[in-house]
């Protein structure tokens, strides 16, 4: 499945629409957002976001897309005044816990989307497992580049800090489970380089 816009830059209705379905499938819920609501609050014809996206499906995928991409700019602008690789793996905790606060206190809308929308083969589950074996990928480099034993098992450790973050943050209304995490992580961090 591929978006209406794939090939070509979005107009300024498609962004309108594409900024406001952003905002209604995050606040409101993916399934409870129709076409025509959309259309509406972005001040276009019904027909305008069908001919710009296709489908809802497609609508849905450039939102998640759009999210990950700007989530993945995010944490790569905070790590780049880091140098050490310790520090910044530690760094995508505060990343985190600023995310959260700013653009996310539902939660994480990859897992959020896969919640509502449990067909493995749908596209939306390809966006999300991108997302989060990107993350993954990341702290498996940045470990390495540490010289941290086993760097595979410790991004494994280290996403699971972080995605437990994110569910006790918004689920559990725990405001500071990212420094939480973080501070576990650098438990972590402490026993792999006194193994090293």
């Amino acid at each position: 499945m591929t978006t209406g816009t794939a090939d070509r830059p979005l107009t300024p209705a498609a962004r309108r629409v594409l900024e406001v379905a952003e905002r209604l499938f995050y606040e409101r819920g993916i399934g409870s957002v129709g076409m025509e609501l959309i259309a509406a609050e972005a001040g276009v014809t019904k027909k305008t976001v069908y001919d710009r996206y296709g489908c809802k499906e497609a609508l849905i995928v450039a939102y998640l897309r759009t999210r990950d991409k700007r989530w993945r700019a995010f944490v790569n602008d905070s790590l780049a005044p880091i140098a050490d690789p310790q520090s910044r793996i530690l760094a995508t905790y505060d990343a985190l816990g600023d995310w959260l606060r700013r653009h996310s206190p539902r939660g994480c809308s990859m897992v959020n989307a896969l919640a509502e929308i449990p067909d493995p083969d749908h596209t939306v589950h390809a966006v999300a497992t991108g997302q989060k074996t990107w993350l993954r990928d990341l702290y498996a480099d940045l470990a390495a580049q540490a010289g941290l034993p086993d760097p595979g098992r410790l991004a494994d450790q280290f996403l699971l800090l972080h995605e437990g973050a994110i569910v006790t943050f918004s689920v559990a209304n725990t405001p500071d489970a990212p420094e939480a995490a973080r501070a576990a992580a650098a438990v972590l961090l402490s026993a792999s380089t006194a193994e090293h």
